[in-house]
């Protein structure tokens, strides 16, 4: 285990080497007001910290930087959680009280603001229209045999899909499909309606509907847009080049070709239960993420997480602010789906 010494001397070389991504040496750490140590004190618990692995130097005569045991350590053990920031709170209350109604549109463009926010890669996935309740069905004929069916879930989700009808349909049939779908489906999962769909749907519409096979046939493609893939929005990849880590072509082109295949992408991800899940260098699967860190949190709806938002950047990146970011858009993101869900 560190000593408090080592703790505060590894936390005040990670922290400024964030800042100005140089090595730091003894004589910069013995000007910290925190840091009430001489320079040759400073240096020889430097050299434990490198022989532990915390630290490395690239050249002899320079200073240390950390490695990724290092950074590790600074986020389970050492980082201050401070507030966000005045003018990006101001920013993500400006974008969340946006009069918008589907949540395809909120997390693209949640994308686009985290990544300005954080000068780093946004990714925003879901939320999966797979964990939504019906919230109402219509249905638009467009030529014989043709029609839109449109579901709306209770997250602001809206799918739409083109279904083929009985060709001779009439005008109050669609009407009759529709009123029977609303009153049947709304409010059941999307992960449920093929049940529903087999096990009382089909007798009851059987009964009422004289068109029941084209209202199990919208039913059924419902059920497989509901099973899609989450959508994965990922916005400033090209912040990536302007970091000193990326300036090697060969780095920085194979890491902008994995973000451009966004379900690759997700599928590399930490996503696992709920909250905040920080990959670092090598703990990543993929090579080209293996120069960087991801960090995750989830937004949930009534206590069940239904998507994530995270940040992709180089290993060293300001690792407080941004998860502060991240909290507040997790949190923003879940008050803003429960509002939708109860209709306010």
């Amino acid at each position: 285990m560190l000593t408090n010494r080592q703790q505060l001397i590894l936390s005040a070389i990670i922290e400024d080497y964030v800042r100005v991504a140089e090595p730091v040496g003894s004589r910069a750490l013995a000007k910290h007001e925190t840091i009430q140590f001489s320079p040759a004190t400073i240096r020889n618990e430097m050299a434990d910290l490198e022989e532990m692995g915390y630290l490395t130097q690239l050249h002899t005569s320079s200073g240390r930087i950390p490695s990724q045991k290092g950074y590790r350590f600074y986020v389970d053990n050492l980082m201050q959680q401070g507030e966000v920031e005045m003018n990006t709170v101001a920013i993500l209350r400006s974008f969340f009280s946006k009069r918008i109604d589907e949540v395809e549109q909120v997390v693209r463009e949640m994308s686009t603001v985290l990544s300005n926010l954080t000068r780093q890669t946004a990714i925003v996935l879901g939320p999966k229209m797979y964990t939504d309740k019906v919230r109402k069905i219509e249905l638009i004929p467009l030529t014989a045999g043709r029609a839109v069916a449109i579901l709306v879930t209770d997250a602001g989700h809206v799918e739409d899909c083109t279904v083929h009808l009985s060709e001779d349909i009439r005008v109050e049939d669609v009407e009759s499909i529709v009123n029977v779908l609303n009153e049947k489906l709304v409010g059941i999962p999307v992960s449920k309606l093929r049940s529903n769909l087999y096990s009382k749907l089909a007798e009851q519409l059987s009964r009422t509907v004289e068109r029941y096979e084209d209202v199990l046939a919208i039913v059924e493609e419902f059920c497989q847009v509901g099973g899609r893939d989450e959508p994965v929005y990922i916005n400033g990849a090209a912040n990536m080049l302007s970091q000193p880590e990326f300036h090697d072509f060969e780095k920085a082109q194979s890491l902008l070709s994995l973000l451009e295949t966004g379900h690759v992408v997700s599928r590399q991800l930490p996503l696992e239960g709920m909250g905040f899940q920080v990959r670092i260098g090598a703990e990543n699967p993929a090579g080209p993420l293996q120069d960087c860190t991801v960090i995750t949190t989830t937004y949930s709806l009534s206590g069940k997480p239904v998507g994530h938002i995270g940040v992709l950047g180089p290993i060293r990146m300001d690792y407080s602010r941004i998860m502060q970011i991240l909290d507040f858009s997790s949190r923003s993101m879940t008050a803003l789906l429960t509002r939708w869900t109860e209709g306010s």
